[in-house]
């Protein structure tokens, strides 16, 4: 009997929505990894990309538990000396919520041009408003 590996254009795509006011940030972070790498599919193979596409909305409502808000930092280096930029999780999610949401999906994902792929199936939106009316979403049920 010969192993089957699902073909990277024989895929099904779907599209899910995700509600992200009140959640987790990193749980939230972990499912939506999942269903981009297409983990949840009986067809996974780990070498194609077998994901769905994921919307979240409302970003800016998630929420994180203990002192993270004012703990965690986000460092970025401008490449120059002294270009180290430093960002609490607060301020964070005043200028750039969906920014917060795509790095923790981000580092969840494999470091490889696969994951870059998979990362662009990820859409998100700080409001409750989105435009992928037309590909039909369905809600993404939570597994916990």
């Amino acid at each position: 009997m010969k192993t089957w590996n699902a073909k990277p254009g024989a895929v099904e795509r779907r599209w899910y929505v995700v509600d992200a006011e009140g959640q987790t940030l990193g749980r939230l972070a972990t499912e939506i990894a999942d269903v981009l790498r297409g983990k949840r599919k009986p067809e996974y193979t780990p070498h194609v990309d077998t994901g769905d596409f994921v919307v979240v909305v409302n970003a800016e409502k998630i929420s994180v538990t203990g002192k993270k808000l004012d703990e965690k930092v986000y460092r970025r280096h401008s490449g120059y000396p002294g270009g180290l930029r430093e960002r609490t999780l607060r301020e964070q999610l005043d200028r750039r919520p969906t920014e917060v949401l795509r790095r923790a999906v981000k580092g969840m994902l494999p470091r490889n041009r696969l994951s870059r792929a998979q990362l662009r199936k990820l859409r998100i939106y700080a409001g409750p408003e989105h435009p992928h009316t037309a590909q039909a979403p369905q809600q993404l049920e939570n597994r916990r």
